[in-house]
């Protein structure tokens, strides 16, 4: 009987110890407007930094990974229209700094969850000029009108 109760009582707390840790992570997961603006002022100290011919300490290049990072797992809960911009000053610290491949994955992450914003014509002329080429998106079961003309019918 001991054990019963004994085995009741450890799964009760597991159980509450993990229901406490999924709350604390959707909590904790959710940038606040504040931790957005202190990421945008760091991405444009570091710009500033660029474009002044600095090289970029440890430090910074620990904060612009912290940022991506941050901003990649606000993007696994939800699409946030205020990352955009975050996204955007990213990619373009990534591109002065000669990281092509990072610099592409912010400015397509703004392609595809950002299409509605202002930034996406600027995130596409972007990759144009990283020389990816960017199709125009299409409405599902769509064809274009070159396929129906090749079929011959």
């Amino acid at each position: 009987m001991k054990r019963i109760i004994l085995g009741i009582i450890t799964l009760f707390l597991l159980l509450s110890a993990i229901s406490l840790d999924v709350s604390a992570a959707k909590k904790s997961s959710k940038l606040s407007k504040e931790a957005i603006a202190e990421m945008s002022d760091t991405i444009d100290k570091l710009t500033q930094k660029i474009y002044g011919r600095a090289l970029l300490s440890p430090q910074d290049n620990e904060n612009l990974i912290g940022i991506k990072i941050k901003l990649d797992n606000q993007m696994l809960m939800a699409a946030n229209p205020e990352l955009a911009p975050l996204y955007y000053k990213a990619g373009n610290v990534y591109r002065l700094r000669e990281m092509k491949p990072e610099a592409i994955e912010c400015y397509q992450t703004i392609l595809e969850n950002f299409s509605d914003t202002a930034l996406a014509p600027k995130a596409k002329a972007m990759l144009e000029s990283l020389g990816v080429q960017v199709a125009a998106p299409t409405a599902e079961g769509e064809e274009s009108k070159d396929s129906e003309s090749d079929d011959g019918i």
